[in-house]
């Protein structure tokens, strides 16, 4: 896919000077590892309306605008139309439909997918949550092994040395296990995987949904409600009684 670089600066320009500082900070901290080739893996917690979407396109568009490739892909179909040139994860990757702890794409040595992923500076993969942690394995192993032709302890680092970002709310959907209890679907999750130990997780809080109201009663109800849904989901509303959870609706 080719780009108009002239259109990408300006677009950059006009996207970067609307990032609240949170975004500003994550930005500045994936670029920073995108240019020192630190390879660093990074997990950016939000719930909806926060902005992460708004921070990928961003992201996108400053190392495309020089020329770099970024690899954006999702975990549903729906999320990766949001995405500039998104794909699912499955789609871009060749991951396997049924995973498990020993899996690998399909992706050969040579192939042009295999030469994609090697030039790629940076691979931003949204909707983490929702996606069994063995589909993230399988990449990491994959990426390993194909770059170790450009750097031979590639084995030994998280998704063989290239700059990695997750994003999704874990309160959202979690992975779907058949029959699975509880403790099968959080083993099932990305933070359980052994990746989750070279991960860095940064946070986005402020809903940016607020700022096109202009009407304070109406900013202060929908800023309450916002809370509200997030308390909800961090399990701090209710009273637990071993057996139900009552939770008071607004």
């Amino acid at each position: 896919m080719s780009y108009d670089m002239e259109a990408l600066r300006h677009e950059h320009n006009s996207l970067l000077q609307k990032l609240t500082d949170e975004q500003l900070l994550i930005y500045n901290k994936v670029v920073a590892d995108v240019q020192t080739e630190m390879g660093d893996m990074y997990f950016v917690y939000g719930y909806g309306g926060t902005g992460n979407t708004f921070l990928w396109k961003t992201l996108s568009t400053a190392l495309r605008s020089k020329g770099e490739v970024v690899l954006n892909v999702a975990s549903s179909g729906i999320a990766s139309l949001l995405l500039p040139g998104g794909r699912t994860a499955h789609s871009r990757f060749a991951i396997p439909i049924s995973v498990n702890e020993d899996s690998t794409c399909n992706i050969k040595q040579g192939s042009p997918l295999a030469e994609l992923i090697i030039k790629a500076k940076l691979i931003i993969w949204d909707e983490n949550p929702m996606m069994q942690k063995h589909c993230f394995e399988a990449l990491d192993r994959t990426m390993r092994d194909l770059m170790r032709f450009t750097n031979p302890r590639s084995s030994t680092m998280t998704f063989g040395d290239k700059t990695v970002v997750l994003g999704g709310d874990f309160r959202q959907i979690l992975p779907v296990i058949p029959k699975g209890t509880g403790q099968d679907i959080v083993q099932a999750s990305i933070n359980s995987s052994y990746l989750w130990n070279n991960c860095e997780v940064l946070r986005l809080t402020k809903n940016l949904r607020l700022r096109s109201i202009s009407n304070e009663d109406e900013v202060e109800k929908l800023d309450s409600f916002a809370k509200w849904i997030a308390d909800v989901g961090d399990g701090n509303l209710g009273e637990d009684n071993d057996v139900d959870c009552n939770i008071l609706i607004p």
